[in-house]
């Protein structure tokens, strides 16, 4: 545990956060507005909840009331080719997911790939003529990979010519020209995420023109979405389970904003993860603040900074649906979330999402 992190040690077990889903409820694609989402609305103190929608967030809030979003923007991290053995022999399609830089050379990353069995050590995948030498097994299925080109290449351009928005394996279709714009949310600025802080997707103008209007202040803070918010739980207890590392930075500007809110509501578990690593490396109040994070949120954790979250639906047995039953309680959000499968509501990336207050 970080210094300043209060926390009290619970005996979970990961089935504990188990639930059963419609494969149908898994959104497929997103809606034509974002703002048109549902929104389940959970009252922690009196344990109950209210179906609403997304447009009207506003009249949920108060005025004086912080919106924390993540301005992270997704990166078109995967990149699809062939496969070339240790020897240059020829092999099938192959893919690529740049997770992270590793190291000072601008050409070494950490990634996934796949087939990972196929693709050993001093095997290779051409992505547009370009050679990505794969390398050594760092574990979780990551590995080591290196651009073999000239000092001048950049990664970041590279990828944004040849690569693809990499939409998470339940969406079972093929990326179109729409996920480019869709999958990324109102404010993505900062590349670096290999997966769309979800609860973002549903803001546009006219919604933060109404959040305005209303008094709702709005902070911008940035966590890269890597390894560490989607790797599945593989552990039977949920302590067992460790977090990868994220960068995350909270510049000054959005520090004094969120110092200065009645409630600060985070968008999305990776605000929620940022503020509280903050606020526990700053005894108790957010400063601006850089650097990495594994902080791992689950039942048993004494929150610093934050008093409401907008969060989507999350897969079963996830670090994500802990994260919301520590801030909720257990009992409460599976059972909203059973209210959620009975009410159709859409899950997932692009599904809808709930208001916990």
């Amino acid at each position: 545990m970080g210094a300043g992190r209060a926390f009290l040690e619970l005996d979970l077990r990961t089935a504990e956060f188990d639930y059963d889903l419609p494969r149908r409820l898994i959104a497929q694609r997103p809606l034509a507005e974002r703002s048109a989402s549902r929104m389940l609305v959970v009252d922690r103190r009196a344990g109950d909840w209210h179906d609403s929608r997304v447009a009207e967030l506003p009249d949920w809030l108060r005025q004086g009331d912080c919106l924390v979003v993540n301005d992270t923007r997704v990166i078109p991290a995967r990149l699809v080719g062939r496969r070339v053995g240790q020897g240059g022999e020829p092999g099938g399609s192959a893919e690529v997911l740049l997770l992270e830089p590793d190291g000072e050379s601008k050409g070494d990353w950490r990634a996934l790939v796949r087939p990972g069995r196929r693709l050993r050590p001093g095997s290779a995948v051409v992505v547009a003529g370009t050679r990505i030498r794969v390398g050594e097994r760092l574990g979780d299925g990551v590995r080591r990979i290196r651009f073999e080109t000239g000092p001048a290449f950049r990664v970041d351009r590279f990828a944004g010519d040849h690569g693809e928005v990499p939409l998470p394996p339940y969406i079972r279709r093929e990326v179109d020209e729409s996920d480019k714009e869709r999958y990324q949310t109102a404010f993505a600025r900062r590349p670096g995420s290999v997966a769309a802080p979800t609860a973002g997707l549903h803001f546009d103008g006219a919604l933060l023109r109404r959040l305005q209007t209303h008094g709702v202040g709005l902070a911008k803070i940035t966590l890269h979405v890597g390894l560490g918010t989607f790797r599945p739980v593989g552990t039977e207890r949920v302590e067992d389970h460790r977090m990868h590392s994220e960068r995350f930075e909270v510049t000054p500007e959005a520090a004094e904003a969120i110092g200065a809110a009645g409630r600060i509501v985070a968008v999305g578990t990776t605000c929620v993860r940022t503020l509280e690593t903050v606020a526990a490396r700053g005894g108790g109040s957010v400063s601006a603040m850089y650097g990495d994070t594994d902080l791992f949120i689950r039942p048993g954790h004494e929150f610093l900074a934050v008093d409401g979250l907008l969060t989507n639906f999350h897969l079963p047995r996830s670090t994500l649906l802990m994260l919301v039953a520590a801030f909720a309680g257990k009992d409460l959000v599976l059972a909203a979330y059973a209210h959620a499968v009975r009410e159709d509501y859409r899950f997932y990336s692009y599904g809808d999402c709930m208001l916990v207050l």
